[in-house]
Order: C-alpha cells, then sequence, then structure tokens
C-alpha cells in the first residue's frame, strides 16, 4: 500500500538524517498554534522546524464563498501535495511549500521550507489519510469542548483576522458537518489526546484543567514517582474507557493546584528525562503575561517522547532512555541537556 511504501522509504535513509516528526491535529482554534509554540521555544529555533497544513488551502477566502464545502473537507485542500511533501520532509527533505495569509484571507508566494532536527507539523488535517499518519513518530489532537473552542475561535477571528462576530458564528455552523466528517475522526488516530476545559460548576475564567489521554500506541514515561499524594493536588492518573470502549490511561491536571505542587510534578517529569537545569520557561505560555500550569505538563510530556524519537533516530550505537526511568534521577544513559532541548 503507498503508505507503507512511504514509510519503508523513511526507514531506509540514513538514521541520523532524518527528523523527528510531530503531529498536532484538532479544528480551527483548537489551540494547536499555543501548544506548538511553547515546545518550539523550548526545543530552539536552530534544532526545530513548525509548519501548518492549513497551507495547502486549494482555494483562497473569495473563491471559498461559492463552494459547497469548507477548508475543513479535503477537496478544499490539496492533500496529496501535502502527503508528498511530508514524505520528503520525514526523509529529511526540503520542500516548496504553498502558503495561505490567514489574515488576509490569500493564497501567497510559496517558501522553502528546510527540516531541522524536529519537525512540528500543525493544522486542521494531518492525520487526515494513513499515507500522513505514517510520517509521523508522534501523533498529538486537541479535543477542548465545542462550547470552549467556539469562544476561542471568536476572540481569535474577531481580533486577529478581521472577521465580526456574526460572520464567525455564520461560518462555525457552515462547518459543522465537515468537522463531523472530517477533523473529529482524526482523534482516533492520536497517542495523545488533550482536553483543556473548566473545571466542572466552574468558570473558565478560574483556569483550565486538562485530560490526557496516553494512548498505548506511544512508549510514555513511568510516572508513579511522581503521582504520589504530595502530588496529587495537582495530577492523579486513573484508567478510563475510550470513545471506542477500550481501556486508556487518563491523566488530569488540575487548574486550581498550588504553584509550588505544579513545580513539583514538572520538575519530576523534567527530571525523568535526565536534563539537569529547570524547565523552559516558553512552557505554560498562553500569551503575553498568562501562563497555564497544565499546558507546561502536557508540553513536557510531549518534551519526553521528541526526546525519546530523537535518540532513536540517531541509531543503534544510542541506546533510548527506558520507558520508566526514575523521576527522582536522570536515568542512566538518558539525554543529556545538550541533546534534549536547545543548547
Amino acid at each position: 500500500m503507498p503508505h507503507k511504501q512511504a514509510l519503508l522509504r523513511r526507514l531506509t535513509r540514513p538514521a541520523g538524517n532524518r527528523p523527528v516528526m510531530l503531529a498536532i491535529a484538532g479544528d480551527s482554534a483548537a489551540g494547536k498554534s499555543t501548544l506548538t509554540r511553547g515546545l518550539a521555544e523550548a526545543i530552539g529555533s536552530k534544532r526545530v522546524a513548525w509548519m501548518c497544513v492549513d497551507d495547502y488551502h486549494r482555494y483562497d477566502r473569495e473563491e471559498r464563498r461559492g463552494l459547497p464545502f469548507t477548508p475543513l473537507h479535503p477537496a478544499c485542500n490539496y492533500m496529496e501535495v501535502m502527503e508528498q511533501h511530508l514524505q520528503l520532509l520525514a526523509m529529511g527533505e526540503s520542500i516548496l511549500k504553498p502558503v495561505y495569509d490567514h489574515r488576509s484571507g490569500t493564497l501567497v508566494r510559496p517558501e522553502l521550507f528546510v527540516p531541522a532536527e524536529h519537525v512540528i507539523v500543525e493544522g486542521l488535517l494531518p492525520l487526515a489519510s494513513p499515507l500522513s499518519r505514517a510520517c509521523f513518530d508522534l501523533t498529538v489532537y486537541l479535543d477542548p469542548p465545542e462550547e470552549l473552542r467556539r469562544a476561542w475561535k471568536v476572540r481569535r477571528d474577531t481580533r486577529d483576522r478581521g472577521y465580526r462576530e456574526e460572520e464567525v458564528l455564520a461560518e462555525l455552523a457552515r462547518r459543522e458537518s465537515d468537522a463531523a466528517t472530517f477533523i473529529r475522526p482524526q482523534r482516533q488516530y492520536a497517542d495523545i489526546v488533550v482536553r483543556f476545559a473548566p473545571i466542572e460548576g466552574r468558570p473558565a475564567s478560574e483556569g483550565l484543567s486538562t485530560t490526557v489521554l496516553l494512548r498505548p500506541t506511544a512508549p510514555h514515561p513511568d510516572l508513579s514517582a511522581v503521582l504520589t499524594e504530595d502530588t496529587r493536588e495537582a495530577i492523579h492518573l486513573k484508567l478510563v474507557r475510550d470513545l471506542d470502549g477500550k481501556p486508556v490511561d487518563a491523566l488530569h491536571v488540575h487548574a486550581y493546584a498550588s504553584p509550588e505542587k505544579s513545580a513539583a510534578v514538572k520538575a519530576a517529569i523534567w527530571g525523568a528525562l535526565g536534563v539537569d537545569r529547570e524547565p523552559p520557561p516558553s512552557l505554560g505560555l498562553v500569551e503575553a503575561g498568562v501562563r497555564s500550569e497544565p499546558l507546561a505538563i502536557v508540553q513536557l510530556l510531549i518534551l519526553y517522547h521528541l526526546v525519546l524519537a530523537r535518540r532513536t533516530h540517531d541509531g543503534p550505537g544510542e541506546s533510548a532512555p527506558p520507558a520508566s526511568p526514575p523521576a527522582s534521577a536522570p536515568a542512566a544513559g538518558a539525554p543529556s541537556v545538550a541533546s534534549a532541548v536547545a543548547r
């Protein structure tokens, strides 16, 4: 099958030349860029390349007005070009990437995109086909409650993209069918599903807690040393049923935890990576002056996987860190500061 052939071509390339590929999927305004920005800053600009697959829109904003489908529909995007470009990036090759300007709603001059050690791909449809999914080392899906996501979209599109509120609400209604058919089904293909949501019975203004589904399709860190009575106020783990009925670990990170408890959890996860300095300050930054401790912990978990994948790509001479390192001290053979994050 084509996607298997793409994966085989990737695996036959010298391991050290391949970037670590991370996909972050979700509906419009689900928080993909916020999550990605903190990760990219933590890794460092010289070691990460970040792209949005919404650049593969086939039509500009004006052309879409008369179409029977929305940007969430594969027919509104150059899916085959996107798949081909993802294959090339996964093999360490550069691409000439299209560019969609969200502010003006126009397609502008393509640009050269050169992969780095890590490539983060975010957008509406990165997991929409078997061929594209075969290109990634780790896949993440953002799944906020619809009421919250709609509020985020209204805020962003009226503030940053020149829309009126009534226009955004009308577009949300028009997109609902395509979202249900093409966006939400990508959730089933994610190794990690992240849901930021208000605490039940409390307003979103008091902070968002986070539930993280850790599916067994990826080697997640053993958090048993982190999940103690001392940290239970900030974080706890339980076994739940996924949408398909299968059991899955659900990590819950509380928004109302004290900064001291959250710091202890972050330090423990960070220590599991074998890193001998403080976590990057970019983690947990929502926007200027606004921080989220649950976001920071989610980003730390994703960084663990990126470090693990990087060491695996470096070849058999480098032993990857175990999936269950002790949180109290760096694991033997665990990645150093220089190999884990930006210098």
